[in-house]
């Protein structure tokens, strides 16, 4: 059986391992591409306020299906299995996919030059 494919701006919950290796909790994440193999390109989403300048804040975090106003933490890229997806929980309004797109440029344009 192939894996799922999402979408870019799909908002899943997954389970996501913490950076010290400790222990592992569910959490959104946002899909930034998903190349069609058993991986996902996501984001991490949170609660907690914007504290960088790359952090967007979700406009309509109720339409992406989230229960709590959020920030999509655009530096902080990262690769997990569609194995560890929960469920799908929504998806970004073109709006607010839009303003995740331009940030993500803004961070890479910074990492290229």
């Amino acid at each position: 059986m192939p894996p799922p494919v999402y979408a870019q701006g799909d908002v899943l919950l997954a389970l996501l391992v913490f950076s010290g290796g400790q222990g592992v909790k569910r959490r959104p994440v946002l899909v930034v591409q998903d190349f069609g193999d058993a991986d996902l390109l996501v984001v991490p989403v949170t609660s907690h306020y914007a504290r960088v300048d790359t952090d967007l804040t979700l406009s309509d975090w109720k339409g992406a299906g989230l229960k709590l106003p959020s920030t999509a933490r655009t530096e902080k890229l990262g690769t997990i299995e569609k194995s560890c997806v929960a469920r799908k929980l929504g998806a970004l309004l073109p709006a607010d996919r839009a303003r995740v797109r331009e940030t993500l440029a803004n961070v890479f344009q910074r990492i290229l030059g």
